[in-house]
């Protein structure tokens, strides 16, 4: 019996397997000065796919990394980041996840996760980047152009 059930394990070793080689890890850096001038994500924006992982490392301790409420795809859940520590996001809902660090918010310390295609909450991200504080809303504004 076991010969016979040994290409069905096999099978589903590599399925296992393939899924976990197809998830990408990506890292953002919590900057005091960074490309896109004072309190910035290093890269602002990242394109990802269902499962992969995002990697928030401050390069201070002053900074933490949390998603938005109102900003993040149906069935996703607010998460947030411990102060001055790595965060690490793993999206599994396609659409758009903003981020923020909080102490930093109001001085546009803000990003997005794209994962899939913006569609699934688009609207939604827009929308609630109105209610954003005026120096975040210009930062979000900047990259939502670049999305689409």
């Amino acid at each position: 019996m076991f010969p016979k059930l040994l290409p069905i394990v096999c099978a589903g070793v590599a399925l296992m397997a393939a899924g976990q080689a197809v998830a990408a890890e990506h890292t953002v850096q919590m900057l005091n000065r960074g490309p896109g001038g004072t309190m910035v994500f290093s890269p602002a924006v990242v394109h990802a796919r269902p499962g992969d992982t995002i990697r928030y490392v401050p390069t201070d301790p002053g900074h933490n990394a949390e998603t938005i409420a109102g900003m993040i795809p149906a069935g996703a859940t607010v998460q947030r980041g411990p102060m001055g520590r790595e965060f690490v996001l793993r999206v599994t809902q396609p659409g758009v996840y903003g981020v923020k660090c909080a102490p930093h918010y109001s001085m546009g310390m803000v990003g997005l996760v794209q994962v899939g295609t913006a569609d699934a909450n688009l609207a939604a991200v827009t929308t609630a980047v109105g209610r954003t504080p005026p120096l975040a809303r210009r930062r979000f504004t900047q990259m939502l152009t670049q999305m689409r």
